[in-house]
């Protein structure tokens, strides 16, 4: 199959959300891939294009309800757009159908089940896929992600805060108890759903914290700068067996944009650096990477990477208060959803990892 240039058919179930149509515009434009199903319980019968005029000529499929067997039976790779805990069984029949899946939601991102359980207040029944399953932040888990058959791709929220965070952590620059995760996501991260937050005379000219101190994705980013502390992404031991403690305070706010994530992160340094020391550390450990942008002439903007796979990432120094300070940004449903699947699939299939993903942001 990889070596072939026949395309490879693609389906998206839970097409219909923001993350879930934005993978059929990636997918419908990808060379390797040819869209063949969709699903969405609420628009079944619906034409694509009736719902969404912007994918009229491009897309000619109408969505459908989800039969994991049939979905399976007319595509050779499944990318699941379904909300958190609706995923865990209609996966599972995919993967027993041999095919290829990427999990969009957070169903089996998180290794520990109990954690997920705390979190999700939902019991997993799929103990040994989610431990199976790879984390799909390719920046960290590359090799992993080329062996798998089960991705599961991260959240806007985490993939700011990892990339940012993960050379300082990798270089032990930070102390691990003393990291603060400020960050704003665009409206289309909260979902399609219509809620009164979300309503223009609510969100507009408003800037709102939420879920303080109690967010999902906290556990997530927690696991991920835990195994870089421990030497765990490297397949190491930590010293003696024992983590050194990593705790993160991480406050959401939803701001009056479209789409866009710009996560600030701060920690106490370990020893004094300076600041072109830091940002060549950054250059180094993100050497080679096709969408990490180091920014040193300008700060990172949800306006430079809308539309785009590229996460714009800037550091500095509060020598006077012995802080570190990183800037991250991010399109949450490119970078922060879709295009981090589609990136993922590429090199579940060998392909190469920017295939479909080239195009630059838009501007203005």
């Amino acid at each position: 199959m990889q070596g072939s240039r026949e395309k490879i058919r693609a389906a998206v179930v839970g097409a219909s959300g923001y993350t879930g149509v934005e993978l059929v515009r990636l997918v419908s434009g990808h060379p390797r891939l040819e869209l063949t199903v969709v699903t969405s319980e609420k628009s079944a019968g619906t034409p694509v294009a009736t719902l969404f005029p912007n994918l009229a000529s491009m897309v000619r499929l109408s969505f459908e309800a989800l039969e994991p067997q049939a979905v399976a039976a007319r595509a050779d790779v499944i990318f699941f757009a379904l909300p958190h805990t609706k995923s865990l069984l209609p996966v599972a029949a995919c993967l027993t159908a041999g095919r290829k899946v990427v999990d969009l939601s957070a169903d089996y991102r998180l290794k520990d089940p109990a954690v997920y359980e705390t979190w999700y207040q939902t019991v997993h029944p799929q103990k040994e896929l989610l431990a199976e399953a790879v984390y799909g932040l390719p920046e960290l888990h590359r090799s992993e992600i080329r062996r798998a058959r089960l991705v599961a791709s991260p959240g806007c929220y985490p993939t700011a805060a990892i990339l940012q965070l993960a050379p300082l952590v990798a270089n032990g620059l930070i102390q691990p108890d003393s990291i603060v995760i400020d960050a704003k996501s665009g409206i289309s991260g909260a979902g399609r759903s219509p809620a009164l937050p979300y309503h223009f005379p609510e969100a507009h000219d408003s800037v709102e914290p939420y879920k303080i101190g109690q967010h999902r994705h906290i556990p997530e980013i927690e696991q991920e700068l835990l195994a870089i502390l421990t030497g765990r992404d490297r397949g190491e031991d930590s010293p003696g067996g024992t983590a050194p403690p990593l705790r993160v305070v991480f406050t959401p706010h939803l701001v009056p944009l479209n789409r866009g994530i710009l996560s600030t992160a701060y920690g106490r340094l370990t020893r004094a650096i300076e600041l072109a020391e830091l940002r060549s550390l950054y250059r180094d450990f993100f050497k080679g990477e096709r969408f990490v942008r180091v920014c040193e002439d300008f700060t990172p903007n949800p306006r430079y990477i809308r539309g785009s796979n590229f996460c714009d990432i800037g550091v500095f120094i509060d020598a006077r208060a012995g802080w570190v300070v990183t800037v991250a940004a991010l399109d949450n449903l490119v970078k922060g959803a879709a295009g981090q699947a589609i990136q993922a699939l590429n090199l579940m299939m060998g392909w190469p990892e920017d295939l479909g993903l080239t195009a630059p942001g838009i501007f203005p």
